[in-house]
């Protein structure tokens, strides 16, 4: 699917993790500045002790919790940092898989930019969040799955926002700069099947647009964006004008346990280059 363009280099050889290293999914302050995580905690130690399962399996890289089913993720991120750049990789995660890829990512993954590949009930995909930069929620629909008669998960469907686990409310899809609609976002994906996105990272404080199969979904610009919890200079601060590329693997939580990631899910990511601005 993916385009050829000999003006990006890959990150990724199709072989093995070389340039990749994983860290554990630590729990991070909501922004610079804010109360720390106890990390005497049960739950930061548990994170601490895992970074996730990071295999290369038929030409992709490939996330898993570790061991299946233990509720703790990890990051994989990149050695190398970045600051203005295109980025462009294919994605196919299982259902449910709550993931995603942050870029200009601190040394710890969870803190950096996030486009959003929140493949469970509730989620978002193409969107934006401040992971431990102010937690703010750029997005314009939420997804659920479509189901057959046995309740296998058949497709992606707009999700009822009277019984979204994580309410859709005005602020959210008011942080964007432009948003696609649920359905023009539907219009483009491919269910369990590999999905490109494409995006774009550029200014000292960033403009992120986010393209998915060719579709703009997403453009957000972070020097201007108003969110009680942001600040874009100690943002700025924190995580400079460069960093690291972070794939996720998400936790559970007692709020949504294994609807969040499965027992035995995945996700996986392959085609993965950059050229940089």
């Amino acid at each position: 699917m993916a385009s050829a363009d000999d003006t990006f280099t890959p990150l990724f050889d199709g072989e093995t993790l070389a340039g990749w290293h994983a860290v554990p999914r630590l729990p991070v302050a909501r922004a610079p500045g804010a109360p720390q995580p106890d990390s005497t905690s049960d739950a930061y130690v548990r994170a601490s002790q895992t970074t996730g399962s990071w295999t290369v399996e038929e030409g992709a890289i490939v996330g898993r919790q570790n061991p299946p089913g233990c509720g703790y993720g990890g990051y994989l991120l990149s050695d190398g940092v970045y600051g203005d750049m295109e980025l462009s990789f294919e994605a196919k995660p299982d259902w449910p898989a709550d993931t995603g890829v942050l870029v200009r990512a601190s040394t710890l993954g969870s803190q950096g930019y996030q486009i959003l590949l929140d493949h469970r009930r509730s989620g978002n995909i193409g969107g934006v969040y401040g992971n431990g930069i102010g937690g703010f929620h750029g997005i314009a629909f939420t997804l659920d799955a479509e189901t057959d008669g046995e309740g296998r998960p058949t497709g992606l469907r707009l999700e009822d926002p009277a019984s979204s686990l994580e309410p859709m409310t005005p602020d959210k899809p008011a942080l964007l700069d432009y948003a696609a609609t649920g359905e023009q976002f539907l219009s483009v994906w491919q269910w369990d099947d590999w999905n490109e996105f494409r995006i774009r990272v550029e200014g000292e404080i960033p403009r992120i647009t986010v393209h998915i199969n060719g579709r703009k979904i997403s453009e957000v610009d972070a020097a201007t964006l108003r969110h009680p919890s942001y600040d874009a200079g100690a943002v700025r601060e924190l995580l400079g004008a460069k960093g690291h590329i972070a794939f996720e693997v998400h936790d559970n939580d007692p709020g949504m346990g294994d609807a969040r990631w499965g027992p035995n899910a995945a996700c996986r990511w392959r085609n993965i280059r950059i050229r940089e601005l």
